[in-house]
């Protein structure tokens, strides 16, 4: 069986129509390409393996019993997969023609390119800022979450975790980029290996960037390749409470596992408060709002 340029990799919880959208435009994301497609459910109610099954009978489907988050099950497709690369994409997608096509050929010709994203856009055409960001270190986050780079968007002193200075349709190295849709030379894998399961959702995307650019690969954004990423809509939508405890708890985590040690510990002690406060913060806003949606805010 010959092995396929790139394997798609979606993980999907009760997004079943947003899913069939981003399916039916993969052909001509991927057009001249070689491509499998694999989605791993993760206990959906909608009836969106019924939907794969009778629409999209090709696509390699496991379907998992509940919700195992979005790590577990991402590594599941990752580790079922064949390519040369391996896409990470959310269901709530819609691939651009050519997107992938494009992606693949800047991999090809950036030999030192370990990871790269498109230019994803939200549903009224604007720039999803979090496509593309820093490795969120505490000066990046505590500018972001207080304002301060809204205030001062093309200030990279100010305004780096977003990389809101950058050009939007400029290719650029960056530190760090989305899981809604992340392009991966399997070298990477070789070397660093897949997600880490610690991170139930959020944060696994930060943490494999920064394992990656460690082990010397290169990160890019590469907006000539598009997608439009309607977000909430693969999972943090059904459960936002639980969601949003997940988010915090990854950041966490991440936190703990890759800046601490270069921090003095009253900074660390004052991060860790701040997560704290933004948690309760957080689950009270989504208790009163009727939006509930977990993701970052453009700024």
């Amino acid at each position: 069986m010959s092995v396929p340029d790139i394997s798609i990799c979606i993980v999907n919880l009760n997004a079943k129509d947003y899913l069939r959208n981003c399916l039916k435009n993969i052909p001509q994301a991927a057009e001249r390409l070689t491509w499998e497609t694999i989605v791993v459910d993760n206990g959906s109610t909608d009836g969106s393996v019924l939907m794969i099954r009778q629409e999209f009978p090709h696509i390699l489907l496991i379907a998992n019993p509940e919700n195992l988050g979005y790590t577990r099950p991402m590594n599941q497709a990752l580790q079922s997969a064949r390519g040369r690369y391996l896409v990470q994409l959310n269901p709530d997608t819609i691939p651009k023609p050519g997107a992938f096509l494009h992606l693949f050929n800047f991999m090809e010709n950036n030999l030192q390119a370990g990871i790269c994203t498109p230019k994803v856009l939200n549903r009224d055409g604007s720039l999803q800022y979090q496509c593309r960001r820093s490795a969120a270190r505490p000066w990046d986050t505590i500018t972001y979450f207080s304002g301060l780079s809204r205030l001062f968007p093309k200030s990279p002193f100010f305004s780096k975790y977003l990389m809101t200075y950058l050009a939007d349709d400029k290719i650029a190295e960056v530190e760090a980029v989305s899981g809604s849709c992340m392009f991966i030379r399997r070298e990477v894998i070789d070397q660093i290996g897949y997600l880490d399961e610690q991170f139930f959702a959020y944060q696994e995307d930060a943490d494999f960037c920064f394992r990656a650019r460690r082990a010397g690969w290169k990160i890019y954004y590469v907006p000539t390749a598009e997608i439009t990423h309607f977000g909430g809509h693969g999972g943090s939508k059904t459960q936002p409470y639980r969601a949003i405890y997940e988010w915090h708890r990854s950041y966490f985590l991440y936190y703990r596992k890759h800046l601490a040690k270069d921090y003095f510990f009253l900074i660390n002690w004052f991060m860790y408060l701040a997560m704290g406060g933004k948690l309760i913060f957080s689950l009270l806003k989504a208790f009163f709002s009727r939006n509930k949606i977990v993701g970052t805010p453009k700024p």
